[in-house]
């Protein structure tokens, strides 16, 4: 190994216990010697950076610049863009996963497009600042969306690399809290901390980067042997999003469990600032205050809640060995939460759904990750089948606003939306029963 990447290795001068597990897609991971604290405050930060980059466009900036682009046609335009970066993500995801699979290069194969996805993360974000029309909008979006799904597809195969599956229920934990933390961290700093269109995009770019910094350096990621690499061509990436069915039926029903509970997300949040602004009105309510200020109160107390069991819930379900039970309880609750905002849309109502959201998705962000990576089709695929785990959740942020859109405006308006948001959910945790080779 080189000076370089030797540097880039170097967690067995620090004594991290990560250092000493076995190479990517060996299947001692699977019971190989447990992740350190270090490793995992690393993954944790890369993660915080990713949903930075994701939560802060799609919570506020993007609404408000749509709605100053075209703010008569500010729910569907909002859609185009949103849609056409999900497009994207169904795309990148997958794709980045099978060429992180298949690169052989001296500094691994998951630091590179976990280096070069923020990068061109960063790129995409800091160019949305300065556009004024809906095609830029969408464009710089699209790139965005092409670097942080990158991003994703390398550091989300780094939990099935590295940990074992004992440790699991807890590293996703970590994770997950990264994802409830991100939404919060994301609406304060573009809402309060720096104030404008342009220095708020640079700033979630450069700090999606720096986040990703402390993994790509400490994370041992050495360069796979030739023998145990997938081989890569055009028909190998074509096949990249094709896993059948019939020869892994729980990976599926885990992509069908995770597909159902994101749209029903996209379903809820998408709107969630228009829903304060125009059906709870809580700029009336509040004067001098702004629905934006509204969202910012949500998503605390959301993130407060989910704290207070995104890690324990993980724990629970490491020490039990069981994974349904937990995922399919989080399902019921969440759905309780829109039921809520479709019967009692009001800002009380608003806070009580806050809050029980929060503590269902805690749980279902540590447990239902973990329970993924023990149905992945192939060790030597890992990044590659995750990506496709990511379609699950990009493919929802196409058809939420082709689905929304419509119900908000002719078919009942946000009691109706939430309505199915529940009936979504619930439907998802359907789908959790029929795993069988996970308890």
């Amino acid at each position: 190994m080189s000076a370089v990447s030797g540097r880039l290795g170097g967690d067995a001068a620090d004594g991290d216990p990560a250092a000493a597990i076995p190479a990517a897609g060996r299947p001692e991971t699977a019971e190989g010697r447990a992740v350190g604290r270090g490793w995992t405050t690393a993954l944790a930060l890369a993660n915080l950076g990713l949903w930075l980059g994701y939560f802060g466009p799609l919570q506020v900036l993007l609404p408000d610049q749509v709605q100053d682009i075209a703010p008569h046609d500010k729910s569907a335009m909002l859609g185009v863009v949103t849609g056409f970066g999900a497009l994207v993500a169904l795309v990148a995801g997958p794709v980045a996963g099978a060429l992180s699979d298949a690169t052989g290069s001296r500094f691994g194969r998951r630091r590179p497009w976990i280096l070069g996805g923020a990068l061109l993360g960063c790129l995409g974000l800091a160019g949305l600042s300065g556009q004024h029309g809906i095609l830029g909008v969408t464009l710089l979006w699209c790139v965005a969306q092409a670097g942080l799904n990158a991003l994703q597809a390398g550091i989300s195969a780094l939990v099935p690399d590295r940990v074992p599956v004992r440790q699991r229920g807890v590293v996703s934990g970590w994770v997950g809290l990264t994802q409830s933390l991100g939404v919060v961290v994301a609406v304060v700093l573009v809402s309060v901390v720096v104030t404008g269109r342009v220095s708020g995009y640079t700033t979630l770019g450069i700090l999606v980067v720096l986040c990703a910094l402390p993994i790509v350096l400490r994370s041992p990621d050495p360069p796979q042997p030739a023998a145990e690499r997938p081989a890569f061509d055009f028909r190998a990436l074509l096949r990249a999003f094709r896993i059948s069915p019939r020869r892994h039926p729980d990976f599926a029903w885990a992509w069908g469990t995770r597909f159902l509970v994101q749209l029903g997300n996209a379903l809820a949040t998408l709107y969630l600032l228009y829903f304060l602004r125009d059906k709870v009105q809580y700029q009336n309510r509040f004067p001098g205050q702004t629905a934006s200020d509204g969202l910012l109160i949500v998503i605390v107390l959301y993130t407060v809640t989910t704290l207070a069991t995104v890690v324990i819930g993980g724990a629970i379900s490491d020490r039990s060995g069981k994974r349904k039970p937990s995922v399919v309880v989080a399902g019921y609750v969440m759905a309780v939460a829109a039921l809520l905002l479709a019967a009692w849309p009001t800002w009380t109502g608003v806070l009580v759904a806050a809050a029980i959201l929060g503590l269902g998705n805690g749980v279902y962000l540590s447990v239902d990750q973990a329970l993924i990576t023990q149905v992945l089709p192939a060790e030597q695929d890992r990044a590659k089948d995750l990506g496709i785990i990511n379609i699950a959740n990009s493919a929802p942020q196409v058809l939420g606003p082709a689905i929304a859109a419509p119900v908000v405006t002719y078919l009942g308006g946000y009691s109706a939306l939430y309505l199915l948001v529940a009936v979504v959910t619930v439907a998802g945790t359907v789908f959790v029963r029929k795993i069988e080779s996970v308890d």
